[in-house]
C-alpha cells in the first residue's frame, strides 16, 4: 500500500525548539514574518505553511487515504471535528479500533477540532451555560452534554496528533459586548479544565484557542485574553487563533491576525482556524500564520467551482460556456483530474455523475498543496515578499485598482511594499507554476473567467 513519496532532501534548520513531549518545532526558513516550519509529530513531520484538508467524519469527502497521500496532495495531516465523531460513530468505538488512524486507514497526522465551533454552526440546537454546552443531535433528538472534561475525554480516545481546547466561541459578527466578554474568560476557565482532564499528553498535543472577538486595543478583549494563555504557556504545545472566518470584515480580520502573530511565542505553531480562501493564507503567512483548514475547497468542488491559477481564481465549470471547451482544466497541474479530464467533460459530469464532484475535489485540494508548497519554497528562498507581490498581481488581473485596501495595509504591517516590481515581467520565479497557455489542448478561445465576488468564509462544519 503506496502512502509517501519521495521528498528531495530537506535543508538543515536554522533552530529547534521543544514545544511539548509530543511536540518539537525545526525553523527551515524564514522570510520577514513567514516562516517555513517543520513540525515534528507521532505520525511524522509536518511541513508549513499547511493548509489541512477537513475530513469532518474521519473521511475527506469524495476521496480515498489513497489519494490524499499520493502526490500530487501528499498530505502531512487533516483535520476531523470531535462533536460529529463523538456523536458518530463515538469516541469508545474509535479507542476500540487503535484509534482514528486505524479506523480511518490513515498513518498520517490527524488534527481534532474540539467541537466549538458547532456552538455557532449549530446555535438553534446548543445551549450554553459555564459547565459546557448541550447539543441536541440533530438525527436523533438526543442530547449530546460537551463540557471540557467531556471534549477531551473523546479527543483523548480518537487518538489525533493535535487536540483543540473547548472554547465559547461566539459569532465574530455578533453585536452582543457583554457576550464577548464572557466567552473570553470562559474560553480562559475551560482550558485550564482541558488541561487538567488531559491524560494523553505524552503523545497527543494540546493547542489553546485564543478568543475575544475583534477588539485588539491595549486592555481589550484579545490583550486580556492573549495575557491569560500566555501565562498557562507551559501546558500548550501550540496556539489557535479562533473567533474569526465568519463574515466580519476583511479590515478587522487581518488586524486580529496581526495583533495575535505579534505576541505568540515564536517557539511554537499558529494555527489560523477556518480559514481558506488562496488570498487570506497568502496574506496571514506573510503575517506569522503557519496553518489553516476550511471546507471551503472542498465544499466549492461539489457546487462545480474550480479553483485555478488565474485572475480571481476561480472557474464555474457548470457554465454553459464550457460545454464544447476540450482544454485541460488547468495546464501544470499533475491531478489526475486534469491530467485525464478536459473541460467539457467535467461539465457534463458536474451535472450528472457523483465522479464530477470528486475529481474537482481532487484538483481543488492539489492547487491549495500546489499553493502551500510554493509558498514554503519562497520563505526558504528568503523572497516571500516577491512571491507575495506576484500572487497578488496574478490574482487580481494586474489592476491595481481591484486590490482591496485591507490587502495593502496588511501587507505593510508585515514589511512588505505590495505594488513594489508590478509590470516588470518578474511574475516567474522558480517558485511559481507557469501560466496556463493561451490555447492549450485547442478548443479556441478561453471562456471569461471574472473573478467572482468572495463568498464567505465557512469553519469546518461539512
Amino acid at each position: 500500500m503506496f502512502f509517501g513519496t519521495k521528498r528531495p532532501p530537506a535543508p538543515l534548520p536554522f533552530a529547534s525548539h521543544v514545544c511539548g513531549p509530543a511536540l518539537s518545532l525545526l525553523v527551515m526558513g524564514k522570510s520577514g514574518r513567514a516562516r517555513a516550519l517543520d513540525l515534528l509529530l507521532p505520525h511524522g513531520p509536518l511541513r508549513t505553511p499547511v493548509f489541512m484538508p477537513v475530513g469532518t467524519q474521519a473521511t475527506v469527502k469524495g476521496l480515498t487515504t489513497l489519494e490524499l497521500a499520493a502526490p500530487p496532495l501528499d498530505c502531512d495531516i487533516i483535520l476531523a471535528n470531535t462533536y460529529h465523531l463523538g456523536s458518530r460513530p463515538d469516541g469508545r468505538t474509535i479507542a476500540t479500533a487503535g484509534g482514528i488512524h486505524k479506523f480511518m486507514s490513515w498513518p498520517r497526522n490527524v488534527l481534532t477540532d474540539s467541537g466549538g465551533f458547532q456552538m455557532v454552526s449549530l446555535l438553534k440546537l446548543a445551549e450554553i451555560n459555564e459547565e459546557g454546552v448541550a447539543f441536541q443531535n440533530p438525527n436523533t433528538g438526543e442530547t449530546m452534554n460537551l463540557t471540557p472534561e467531556y471534549s477531551i475525554q473523546l479527543q483523548n480516545q480518537i487518538g489525533a496528533d493535535i487536540i483543540m481546547q473547548l472554547d465559547d466561541v461566539v459569532s465574530s459578527t455578533a453585536v452582543s459586548a457583554a457576550r464577548f466578554e464572557e466567552a473570553c474568560h470562559r474560553s480562559v476557565r475551560w482550558l485550564d479544565r482541558c488541561i487538567a482532564a488531559h491524560t494523553r499528553s505524552d503523545e497527543q498535543s494540546l493547542f489553546g484557542i485564543l478568543q475575544g472577538g475583534l477588539d485588539v486595543s491595549p486592555g481589550g478583549l484579545r490583550d486580556v485574553n492573549m495575557r491569560s494563555m500566555l501565562e498557562r504557556d507551559k501546558d500548550l504545545p501550540g496556539y489557535a487563533i479562533g473567533g474569526l472566518a465568519g463574515g466580519e470584515e476583511k479590515d478587522m480580520f487581518w488586524r486580529v491576525v496581526d495583533f495575535c502573530c505579534s505576541r505568540l511565542p515564536s517557539h511554537k505553531p499558529r494555527y489560523l482556524m477556518g480559514v481558506g480562501y488562496p488570498l487570506d493564507l497568502v496574506v496571514c503567512t506573510a503575517l506569522g500564520v503557519d496553518m489553516y483548514d476550511c471546507v471551503y475547497p472542498t465544499r466549492t468542488a461539489r457546487f462545480g467551482t474550480a479553483m485555478l491559477d488565474v485572475p480571481g481564481g476561480l472557474l464555474k465549470l457548470k457554465a454553459a460556456a464550457f460545454k464544447e471547451d476540450r482544454r485541460r482544466l488547468e495546464e501544470g497541474c499533475d491531478c489526475d483530474c486534469c491530467r485525464n479530464y478536459d473541460r467539457a467533460h467535467l461539465h457534463m459530469l458536474l451535472k450528472t455523475e457523483v465522479l464530477g464532484p470528486q475529481l474537482l475535489t481532487l484538483h481543488n485540494l492539489a492547487y491549495m498543496a500546489r499553493l502551500t508548497r510554493n509558498m514554503r519554497a519562497a520563505i526558504v528562498a528568503g523572497e516571500y515578499p516577491a512571491f507575495f507581490r506576484n500572487f497578488v498581481e496574478r490574482f487580481f488581473g494586474g489592476k491595481r485598482e481591484e486590490v482591496p485596501r485591507w490587502v495593502a495595509e496588511a501587507a505593510a504591517a508585515a514589511g512588505i511594499a505590495v505594488f513594489d516590481t508590478w509590470g516588470t515581467g518578474a511574475m516567474d520565479a522558480p517558485w511559481r507554476s507557469p501560466p496556463p497557455p493561451a490555447s492549450a489542448g485547442g478548443g479556441g478561445a478561453a471562456p471569461p473567467a471574472p473573478p467572482p465576488p468572495p463568498p464567505k468564509r465557512i469553519r469546518p462544519d461539512a
